[in-house]
């Protein structure tokens, strides 16, 4: 299966809503035309309804964008309280980790690189006067 196909279900998802907005499109365009063909009183009452529909779903949206405000303020305390401590924290780690390899480059490694290729090089010495034989 591959990395961008839709699952059974969501295909199953997106099908019926869109089957349902075809639906919805399809039953606004025909209240139209039935609604053209009234007379003023009744145009006028579904006008009204439609007014009082907007206004609720104006106010919906009103909400949802309240509480979209909210999960921003939210995000944003979460991400200078919890996320930038970590990052600080493990920025220093790193920068301790770099001290602790240079000292131990400086200490240890350095040395231990020096003292080998000196006998490396007492070695070749050796074998170059004839010293050393080989097996």
């Amino acid at each position: 299966m591959q990395e961008n196909e839709m699952p059974r279900q969501q295909k199953t998802a997106v099908i019926l809503f869109s089957i349902i907005a075809v639906l919805f499109l399809a039953a606004v365009i025909t209240g139209i035309v039935y609604l053209s063909g009234k007379d003023a009183e009744t145009t006028g009452r579904v006008r009204d309804i439609f007014i009082i529909v907007l206004a609720l779903e104006s106010l919906l949206i009103g909400a949802a964008l309240v509480i979209l405000v909210i999960q921003l303020a939210v995000l944003t305390n979460l991400i200078q309280n919890e996320v930038k401590p970590i990052l600080t924290s493990a920025k220093e780690t790193a920068s301790n980790l770099r001290g602790t390899s240079q000292f131990i480059t400086r200490r240890a490694v350095a040395p231990i690189i020096s003292v080998t290729s000196t006998l490396a090089g007492f070695r070749k010495l050796g074998d170059i006067i004839g010293f050393i034989r080989k097996k």
